[in-house]
């Protein structure tokens, strides 16, 4: 096969050797293994996740402030906001502590604050002193009385004085209730004092029965 036959079948040439190309092309690519499709339908459910849940916390109120008027001996009376839980040893610092004539011992500094009350340091030579804590909200005393407030502030030893005490000191007292306790009140301011323990027993509604129950918890200096 000489160059003048290729030169005039040179298209015939270039188009079987293109159909092979073809050919084997094609003949590669059937003789590839089929690649595996995805398994849809094996997997499984898509999981959605939960919404977290935030919990808010309740708010809470803050107490409000006690107000107490502190009097007596210390260094300024006046009356004094204190934060709920307060007793009365921040009262009487709030008002600048014990005057050098304070009894610090009359008072219980260990008890806590109620709104609107009155806390009186008691002097050394003071003479008939008022309770040293009295008003506020009502607040539970010995033998389940309620009283507003007010400490039961004995005389020294222990025993009530009767020219001294309140009305629920007296009615503290084994067998004198409210309305007998007013009576050796009444009685007191009219003589003057009580001048013997004995003389309680001329308050009405006070026998020789009931001086017997009280005669070892009361005095009269």
């Amino acid at each position: 096969m000489d160059s003048t036959w290729l030169d005039r079948n040179r298209h015939l040439v270039f188009g079987l050797l293109a159909v092979l190309a073809v050919s084997g092309v094609a003949l590669f690519y059937w003789r590839q293994p089929a690649q595996a499709q995805p398994d849809l339908l094996s997997a499984g459910p898509t999981e959605v996740a939960s919404p977290t849940v935030t919990l808010i916390p309740t708010p809470t109120s803050t107490p409000a402030p006690v107000r107490v008027y502190v009097t007596g001996a210390v260094a300024k009376s006046d009356v004094y906001y204190l934060p709920a839980g307060s007793i009365i040893k921040d009262a009487i610092l709030a008002a600048g502590g014990f005057t050098a004539e304070a009894n610090p011992e009359r008072i219980n500094q260990a008890l806590e604050l109620i709104d609107q009350q009155q806390i009186h340091v008691p002097r050394l030579d003071e003479e008939n002193p008022p309770p040293p804590v009295q008003g506020g909200a009502a607040t539970p005393v010995a033998e389940g009385r309620m009283q507003t407030g007010i400490i039961i502030d004995p005389a020294p030893g222990g025993l009530i004085n009767l020219n001294t005490a309140t009305t629920e000191q007296l009615d503290s007292l084994p067998g004198i209730g409210p309305a007998i306790a007013q009576r050796i009140i009444d009685y007191r301011e009219s003589v003057g004092g009580f001048t013997t323990i004995e003389e309680i027993t001329q308050v009405s509604g006070i026998g020789e029965a009931t001086f017997a129950k009280i005669k070892a918890s009361i005095t009269v200096q």
